[in-house]
């Protein structure tokens, strides 16, 4: 629809009243601030999302020693923890995670288990269902450092230690724990961790995780972090050091956290010098070959070795060992550090672990480090086993297998680098910048999820990602309410825990960069809160905080829309109306008025009389017209005129060009919230001479009225379209209304041939033609019935 704005100051009347009725809020305040719902700051975690001035927190030092039974595929242990409490509290108790203990027959996890019996079952679902596996920490003592037995109770996951005296702030104690397990049969019971065993070389490959008790974290925020480990929410931890020896059977070659301490009594002369070579080489040196490592499978050796690690400022340590590993390292420098890049795997993963993992790694680690803090650890490690995807400092778990003849679909191959650039990612959140993971799933995989789609873009061009562009997790958002959870929820109670806690809040974050923020205050924030809470223990507040302070962009309202509510994105374009300015001109304004009159379709009616009435009255008798008959309204008269001209003559220069501007194009649009979810409203209008021009409006025009807006766009040229989010960088959840004019969903629909109904299965002519005998069947002719 075009209109014609009489004056002006019409303009400015319109204006006015169009902002009057977005004054009144439609429900709750979406730009209401997070004040009320974050923690009150303090000086441990200030208002600007940084540490305190008092912020602290606790140590663990570990002393490990364990031993794998590779025939029994069993470890036993023994450790000496060194807790330091930096703390202003004195600690009566300390409290241990006993993760192990979820494969317990009696476990909270174990007895929580929903689902539901199906008309088919795989085997290893029911297998998981009778297991009699017996799992969970045996543990044998906990001794003080003067070796008499502590008081211990354990309750399921968690294991409290009583200590003689109360730990007092800026003091340590020392404790020991001895213990055994046996190890799980990962394709069996599942998990983190576990082995896998090769039935055609009768061999196993293990990857160990969760292996040993270790320390909760003491926090200023919610004191003990001891909710049970259920499976979903993973592992809170304290920074320290760890020195870990493992003893294995002669011939496996083991990966770890940290560097490996004993190296010339563990590796080969050979395997010395390839180390040396792969310091300055530009491709992944193979360590151990796929010939060496096939020839290995078949050895037996009766005696053992003791490989020993040690780890600086580490919150968690992991290993891996197999006789059939084939293992490759490359050395990269960043920020002017050596980190060693390595991958451990059995043949059964080449040609793409041989091809990719390595570079995957060395990739990973360069590209998070641009995005958040420069990786300071020593080496970074890819295992190929069991585990689909794991994560521990220095050292990752990860699925992607290739079919038996070296083959393997477009599916695998880039499902096994992701997982790799997801799972080395993680050694920035959350083993470095150490969120609240058994609370907060989002910190460390949404975070994570986010920067694996900044790295895999960078890895190849189109790369494609599964999470993070802003289309792909639309149809999630548009799912009830009953089948999704706000962000914002405990990790075991995240319904679509895959969308919930990786895809959308990644999206969340690849939206602030790209639609809200722009990539430099986004990019600058983002880096902000690595460097700020780098091997500390942040919380979502110390986020959303940090992203306001570093960028001076009220975000509260995206906070409240997308992590603490299930709304989604649905804008609207309802209408559009069209306006010029009157140039009050009797000239103008009159001729066109009569192009207007002129152009307007004729009645029904009047064509049809046209024809029908061969002559009116009038016609008939022509004294009967009078002035009006030829009276022209539009022709314009001398005083109209001069009405004109002494308007003109009141104006200024620049109200004269303003008036007599017929140049610009004012465009009244209407939008609507469908989806309850504010954002801004990317606008792409396409001109009458097919060029193009998006416009961005920010999300703060829906502050005075989250429902429903108008918007007055002025253009130069004539708009045949408008078109809101074209490149679908919002998540909206509904295309359709996008457009005005509306463009129809191009889709497409199949021909077929209508069948007949087949009939029911005949069970009893199934039995007999089963029994007939070959000649029977022979002899059986077309349309005969048989014997």
């Amino acid at each position: 629809m075009r209109r014609i704005l009489l004056a002006g100051l019409v303009l400015a009347v319109a204006g006015q009243q169009a902002a009057t009725a977005q004054t009144t809020n439609s429900g709750t305040d979406k730009f209401a601030q997070l004040e009320t719902m974050l923690p009150t700051p303090n000086s441990y975690r200030t208002a600007s999302g940084a540490p305190g001035s008092d912020y602290w927190q606790q140590r663990a030092d570990y002393d490990i020693k364990v031993t794998l039974d590779d025939a029994k595929q069993a470890l036993t242990g023994r450790e000496t923890i060194t807790y330091t409490n930096l703390s202003p509290d004195a600690l009566p108790y300390l409290w241990v995670q006993l993760d192990q203990n979820i494969f317990e027959k009696n476990s909270i996890a174990n007895a929580t288990q929903v689902g539901q019996l199906q008309d088919k079952m795989s085997f290893q679902s029911v297998d998981a269902m009778t297991s009699n596996f017996d799992g969970g920490f045996k543990i044998e003592a906990v001794t003080g450092k003067d070796g008499r037995a502590l008081h211990t109770v354990t309750n399921n996951t968690m294991m409290r230690v009583d200590l003689p005296a109360p730990l007092l702030p800026r003091q340590s104690v020392s404790f020991s724990v001895k213990w055994h397990y046996n190890i799980t049969d990962q394709y069996k019971q599942g998990g983190r961790s576990g082995f896998e065993y090769f039935a055609d070389d009768k061999n196993y490959l293990y990857e160990m995780a969760q292996f040993y008790p270790r320390m909760a974290v003491y926090s200023d925020n919610q004191g003990w972090q001891h909710k049970q480990f259920l499976g979903n929410g993973e592992f809170t931890l304290p920074f320290g050091d760890y020195k870990v020896s493992i003893t294995a059977p002669a011939d496996h070659i083991v990966g770890a956290t940290g560097t490996l301490q004993n190296a010339a009594q563990v590796l080969t002369g050979t395997q010395l010098k390839r180390w040396e070579q792969a310091k300055s080489a530009t491709k992944p040196v193979l360590m151990v070959t796929q010939d060496e490592a096939v020839k290995n499978e078949s050895s037996r050796a009766t005696g053992t070795k003791t490989w020993t690690f040690a780890a600086k400022n580490v919150r968690d340590f992991a290993w891996a060992s197999s006789r059939k590993f084939i293992w490759d390292a490359m050395q990269i420098k960043q920020n002017g550090k050596p980190v060693m890049c390595m991958s451990y795997y059995p043949k059964e993963g080449n040609p793409l672990w041989g091809q990719y993992s390595t570079q995957v790694v060395a990739h990973t680690i360069k590209t998070y480090s641009k995005f958040t803090i420069p990786y300071a650890y020593p080496v970074a490690i890819s295992v190929h086993g069991p585990v689909g995807g794991m994560e521990y400092p220095m050292i990752c778990f990860n699925g992607g297998r290739p079919e038996k003849d070296g083959t393997y679909s477009q599916q695998v191959k880039y499902g096994m680098i992701s997982v790799i650039i997801h799972e080395v990612g993680h050694n920035f959140f959350p083993m470095i910048i150490n969120s609240d993971e058994r609370q907060w799933t989002w910190m460390d995989e949404g975070l994570n999820s986010f920067v694996q789609f900044l790295t895999e873009q960078e890895w190849e061009r189109n790369y494609p990602s599964r999470r993070g562009e802003p289309r792909n997790i639309a149809a999630y958002m548009a799912t009830a309410d009953n089948l999704q959870s706000p962000i914002m929820i405990n990790s075991e109670s995240a319904l679509q825990f895959g969308n919930n806690a990786y895809g959308k809040p990644a999206t969340a974050l690849n939206i602030l960069r790209e639609t809200v923020m722009g990539r430099e205050l986004f990019d600058y924030a983002f880096k902000t809160y690595a460097q700020r809470w780098a091997y500390k223990h942040p919380t979502p507040a110390d986020f959303f905080r940090t992203m306001e302070d570093a960028s001076a962009v009220d975000l509260d309202w995206f906070w409240r829309g997308w992590f603490y509510t299930t709304e989604h994105t649905d804008l609207a374009l309802e209408s559009v109306k069209s306006y010029n300015a009157s140039t009050r001109n009797p000239q103008v304004e009159n001729a066109r008025l009569q192009q207007q009159k002129a152009a307007a379709p004729q009645s029904i009616t009047a064509q049809r009389n046209a024809n029908d009435i061969k002559q009116t009255l009038v016609e008939e008798k022509p004294e009967l017209k009078d002035f009006y008959n030829s009276y022209d309204p539009l022709a314009v008269t001398p005083a109209e005129q001069q009405r004109y001209t002494a308007m003109l003559s009141s104006l200024t220069p620049e109200q004269q060009q303003r008036l007599n501007d017929s140049q610009s194009n004012f465009y009244e649009l209407s939008f609507r919230n469908v989806g309850g979810l504010v954002m801004p409203i990317v606008l792409q209008m396409t001109y009458a001479d097919n060029t193009q021009e998006i416009q961005t409006i920010p999300a703060e025009i829906w502050r005075k009225n989250n429902a429903q807006v108008t918007k007055v766009i002025v253009t130069k040229k004539p708009v045949i379209s408008f078109v809101i989010d074209p490149f679908q960088q919002t998540a909206d959840t509904d295309l359709s209304n996008n457009a005005f004019p509306r463009q129809p969903a191009a889709s497409r629909f199949e021909l077929f041939e209508q069948q007949r109904p087949q009939a029911p299965a005949n069970p009893m002519q199934q039995a007999a033609k089963a029994s007939a005998s070959p000649m029977q069947k022979l002899e059986q002719k077309p349309g005969s019935s048989g014997n």
